[in-house]
């Protein structure tokens, strides 16, 4: 069995802490480890189980590679999807890569950013679910609600529900009214949809070739044109982008006689708003859920989120308050599905903090944009131990480089010259220059820009060992 980890979300509804340059899947949500990390790690301890493959955006494939590296664990592949395409076309081509050495693979089907509390129960669940996968059943894992949930699809079974086997699907039911929700909670063959699959490769293939052949001809193409890249296989960009864009759901699952439904309930959240974090967290008395420096007085019922500093509130119900380096979100914990609107009117107005965080992340390291004004820009650059930034040229800025700590190894023009501690050096307008940490410890630096214009588009590369272009 391969876990195959979908992980090319954006989880805009999470802002300010997920943006898309750095989505919830990658960040500590609910604990230290990330929701990528956890997904991966309650893997541990299922029969068979192979290393995963994942399918991600060709954007945040040096964060993937970093937090699989910090798990220790080295991945079946790592798809690069060049444009998302829903989940249709990037279950496809998962199912196409692993058969592409003529192995027919359970494959279990997990997204990158849900929070399950239960473990145990998750992974009998899956166990439940292999004989049927085995035997060429589409296998889906519905959730046992415990609420009349508005914001959920709901999966109908033939039977009332069972835990100790799977039970055919009758239907799958867009997300209810709440007089509907209701019902179906009463009746006892709904099931939330969690998006989590179980299937062999050949049946689902087999299955969209039925109902969905140009999703399957588009993923077999995209596979056999792909290109590897360092760790990576990037999908073709032109095979891919001809796939339409169809969810799994509406592809396969709502037209194939072979889904089968295991009940699962495991404290299962897709955490896709503020009030799911809330609804999943540790609470005090009050019912409020923190994390941070957060000081607190007369608040109940409410999440409150510090990054960067101490955070109060005083004699607020209900709330959700989300502190990071460059934004604060203060929110009715009842409206937070209207984040999503702001960060549209962040997207509209071009602002950098819909999809980027002050410290962005590259793969030799990270930048943090301490200050900026008109005609000068100060970063603090941190340069991980063995790492090179690509050799460069900017048009419109001159840089000025203070290392902190650590050792510099700075190429500028055709010299080459170590600097250390509080030691510094200048890079005119114009003139070819690389950084490299050679030692063995991070290398901080404090980079100073001026220029008439400082965005990060005003890169020349002449090299890269990334890859980038």
């Amino acid at each position: 069995m391969i876990p195959v980890i979908l992980s090319g979300g954006s989880g805009t509804r999470l802002w300010p802490l997920s943006r898309s340059a750095y989505p919830k899947q990658f960040l500590g949500v609910t604990e230290e480890r990330t929701l990528f990390q956890l997904t991966l790690a309650r893997l541990e301890g299922l029969p068979d189980v192979q290393p995963p493959l994942i399918v991600g955006n060709e954007n945040h494939r040096f964060i993937l590679g970093e937090q699989l590296h910090a798990l220790g664990i080295k991945p079946h592949a790592i798809l690069l999807e060049p444009v998302g395409r829903n989940t249709a076309p990037a279950i496809a081509a998962a199912a196409a890569a692993a058969m592409a050495d003529g192995a027919d693979p359970l494959l279990l089907i997990l997204a990158a950013d849900h929070v399950i509390g239960d473990t145990q129960a998750f992974q009998q669940a899956v166990r439940i679910g292999i004989p049927a996968a085995e035997s060429g059943a589409i296998v889906t894992f519905g959730i046992v609600p415990t609420s009349p949930e508005t914001g959920y699809g709901y999966i109908q079974v033939a039977e009332r529900l069972s835990g100790d086997h799977a039970i055919p699907a009758t239907a799958f039911v867009e997300k209810p009214d709440l007089a509907t929700a209701q019902k179906y909670l009463a009746d006892g063959r709904h099931l939330w949809n969690s998006g989590m699959f179980l299937f062999k490769a050949s049946v689902l293939m087999a299955e969209l070739d039925r109902f969905a052949p140009a999703v399957a001809e588009a993923a077999r193409s995209a596979v056999a044109k792909a290109r590897a890249d360092l760790d990576f296989l990037r999908l073709d960009k032109d095979a891919f982008s001809a796939s339409p864009e169809d969810s799994i759901d509406y592809a396969v699952m709502e037209k194939s006689d072979k889904v089968q439904v295991v009940p699962m309930s495991a404290g299962w959240s897709d955490v896709g708003a503020w009030n799911a974090v809330w609804d999943v967290a540790t609470k005090d008395p009050q019912g409020n859920a923190t994390r941070g420096d957060v000081l607190l007085h007369g608040v109940n019922h409410s999440y409150v989120h510090a990054d960067h500093r101490l955070v109060a509130v005083v004699g607020l119900d209900d709330v959700v308050v989300v502190e990071t380096s460059d934004a604060v979100l203060v929110a009715a914990r009842g409206a937070v599905q209207d984040v999503k609107k702001i960060v549209d009117k962040l997207k509209a107005g071009k602002r950098p903090e819909a999809g980027l965080h002050r410290e962005v992340f590259r793969p030799w390291g990270s930048y943090d944009s301490i200050d900026q004004a008109d005609r000068y820009q100060v970063k603090r650059i941190t340069v991980n131990p063995g790492q090179k930034l690509s050799v460069q040229m900017h048009h419109h800025r001159a840089e000025h480089w203070v290392v902190v700590s650590g050792t510099a190894k700075v190429w500028l023009g055709d010299k080459e010259v170590l600097l250390t501690e509080n030691q510094s050096t200048y890079i005119p307008v114009g003139v070819i220059h690389a950084l490299e940490n050679p030692g063995k410890i991070p290398l901080e630096l404090i980079e100073v820009q001026s220029g008439p214009y400082l965005g990060e588009d005003d890169i020349v590369r002449f090299e890269d060992r990334y890859g980038r272009a």
